[in-house]
């Protein structure tokens, strides 16, 4: 017990100290390689275009790795990466060799986090909060990030944000390679084909959930900047408060989990995003606008642990595949997500016609949740709580 405790906190640990700077890698790559190395929209969107593509590739094969080797030292592996990427950001002299940083980070993050989330998988039957405290640490770590970075950026740069996250996936790597104990026994388990097969009709809910999620975020903050006409700092305020809501209420969401079932908390967490996503359209400040968004956070905060505990669940031994999988869901969905949003948002309809399509969206999964479930329960699956 003492085991799987230390375990799941080194976990918790590691994905916060990484997931915060990656999250404000996100935020500050776009503006930096603008304004820093000169590059053209089109470079700015091929250089994050190149990290995604690259995450996706190698993201199978995390998978097949995380099933053939120690777990924690292949997450420290991802971390190392995840920080030459950083570091390679750091000192880049211009846009080439900031594409060269762009695949470290895509490599890094794959195996970083598909070798993470199975790990945490090994410990669900002795835990079924263990995803949603993971969620927790990975959302703390975004937000306290992110009042680092922004407090920071005027005093060291861009430049010297990008290497404390060097420093902070440093860290994440030791973290990861303390000793905790033998790690679980590896087998074959199933391969892609068959995994894909069980885990499909739950997939379509992952993409459905990664698109809205990225699409309904870049909305705001292109809505908040284009138009609001709010600065840097006013557009972080009004995320703060969402990000907050989004590292401390997973953990009490779960108990709320255990009483309902997953069905009727996935469905009800999904038709309430639905609403809110429609709400923002209306909103007519950015007071409101965060109020919709914390409880958009909310939702997605209910949702998303659900979603990987089924996830892991289904996958019986093959943890390393199916997060594998999973990831790749998760990206293709929030790419899928951030490409229409910024496409809608940009027609003469603009920013209601886009919030009203991610509801709709987010209605469709709403429905679909309960002959999802039901689908990963007949094809051999662990079945959710009863209902």
């Amino acid at each position: 017990m003492a085991q799987g405790k230390r375990r799941a906190s080194q976990n918790e640990l590691a994905a916060a100290l990484t997931r915060g700077p990656v999250e404000v890698l996100d935020f500050f790559l776009p503006l930096w390689a603008g304004s820093a190395l000169g590059a053209s929209a089109a470079g700015v969107g091929a250089l994050t275009a190149l990290e995604t593509l690259v995450s996706f590739v190698v993201r199978p094969l995390a998978g097949v790795l995380a099933d053939r080797f120690d777990r924690g030292r292949l997450a420290a592996i991802g971390a190392v990466l995840y920080g030459l990427s950083f570091a390679g950001y750091a000192v880049t002299p211009g846009l080439g060799p900031a594409f060269a940083a762009a695949v470290l980070g895509g490599a890094g993050g794959a195996i970083f986090w598909v070798a993470l989330r199975a790990r945490v998988g090994e410990g669900l039957d002795n835990d079924k909060a263990a995803f949603s405290k993971l969620f927790s640490a990975e959302g703390a770590g975004t937000w306290i990030a992110f009042v680092a970075a922004m407090s920071l950026v005027p005093r060291i740069d861009y430049r010297g944000v990008f290497w404390l996250g060097a420093a902070a996936c440093a860290v994440a790597a030791v973290v990861m390679l303390a000793p905790t104990g033998p790690a679980a026994p590896r087998t074959t388990g199933q391969g892609f084909g068959q995994l894909g097969r069980r885990l499909r009709p739950m997939l379509l809910l992952v993409v459905i959930t990664a698109l809205a999620e990225a699409g309904v975020a870049l909305l705001l903050l292109m809505h908040l900047q284009r138009g609001h006409h709010l600065e840097l700092g006013e557009i972080a305020g009004v995320f703060l408060p969402g990000f907050i809501v989004y590292t401390t209420l997973p953990e009490y969401l779960h108990k709320v989990t255990g009483r309902l079932g997953r069905t009727t908390v996935l469905s009800l967490a999904m038709g309430c995003s639905a609403v809110f996503a429609a709400g923002l359209s209306f909103a007519p400040n950015p007071v409101v606008l965060a109020g919709m968004w914390v409880l958009s956070a909310a939702a997605f905060a209910a949702a998303i642990p659900v979603e990987q505990e089924i996830v892991a669940e289904a996958a019986g031994v093959s943890l390393g595949r199916a997060m594998g999988i999973y990831e790749s869901a998760t990206l293709l969905g929030a790419t899928i997500g951030a490409f229409t949003a910024g496409l809608l948002y940009g027609t003469g309809s603009g920013w209601r016609a886009a919030c009203l399509g991610a509801a709709v969206i987010l209605l469709a999964g709403a429905v679909l949740v309960r002959p999802v479930l039901r689908a990963v329960t007949a094809r051999g699956e662990k079945a959710p709580e009863p209902q």
